[in-house]
């Protein structure tokens, strides 16, 4: 069987910028294994699969490690896919997920994720994760994730993890986000995941789940203007509405393709 595959850089209209996720529409579902058996060929961060139901559109992330249940750019991506190659001809598209119903519309010539929002409660940062750490945090935070913030963006840009000691710690699905203020955006993050084949994520939508609330408590704004200075980057626009949040994105097919199995 042949397959149609899309690279797409979501959060950013660069060719090589943002996060990169390939995207695989389906008309039924291959086996679990086989579609993470594709996403470790693929080797990026996600692989999304989709099948369109008509209404709706159903939708998987795989890692190049297992599936996971909400991923923020991969989504983004499908929306690109679905809209500048399918010529989808209904906003929001409707996106059936682990996670629940996610929407996606175009405002402003960007894509607009409404998803979950997922703030975090006080917490202390286990031991292991500490240690890997070049410089120790202020605050921690726990949600899904992980959130550990710093003062300055200084401070996230030159933040080092010591690989061997963090991957001793199992997250499950979660990771480690780091934020502080931004210099010319509200707030900056980078993003970490233990055990995991890419151990730093270039642009992570859902971790903006945690994010946004977190930033529109302390900043007392409900609109933010984030930049994940990862080393591809990517720039994203949020918005704060109580229980969902409102995260939006350029995107840039950087090929497109066809594999067979």
């Amino acid at each position: 069987m042949r397959y149609p595959v899309y690279q797409i850089n979501a959060f950013s209209d660069q060719p090589f910028g943002g996060n990169s996720a390939c995207v695989v529409p389906l008309t039924v579902w291959l086996s679990d294994e086989l579609m993470l058996a594709i996403a470790k060929q693929n080797a990026v961060a996600e692989t999304a699969f989709f099948i369109d139901q008509g209404t709706s559109v159903a939708l998987r992330w795989f890692t190049p490690d297992h599936e996971i249940d909400l991923c923020g750019h991969a989504t983004l991506a499908t929306a690109h896919c679905l809209i500048k190659h399918y010529n989808y001809p209904t906003q929001p598209i409707h996106f059936t997920t682990q996670s629940g119903s996610l929407y996606v519309s175009v405002k402003q010539g960007r894509y607009q994720l409404d998803l979950p929002a997922q703030p975090g409660t006080l917490s202390e940062l286990p031991q292991v994760i500490a240690k890997s750490l070049s410089i120790q945090p202020n605050e921690i935070y726990k949600a899904r994730d992980y959130l550990v913030v710093y003062d300055t963006q200084n401070e996230i840009e030159s933040l080092q993890i010591d690989r061997p000691v963090f991957d001793q710690i199992n997250l499950g699905p979660g990771g480690v986000i780091v934020t502080a203020p931004g210099e010319k955006y509200d707030f900056v993050s980078r993003f970490f995941t233990p055990q995991a084949t890419i151990l730093e994520d270039p642009v992570t939508g859902s971790a903006h789940c945690t994010l946004v609330p977190y930033w529109a408590k302390r900043l007392k704004k409900s609109t933010l203007h984030s930049q994940q200075c990862s080393a591809r980057g990517g720039e994203l626009w949020c918005e704060d509405q109580g229980e969902r949040v409102q995260v939006s994105g350029l995107a840039r097919t950087f090929s497109a393709g066809a594999f067979s199995i």
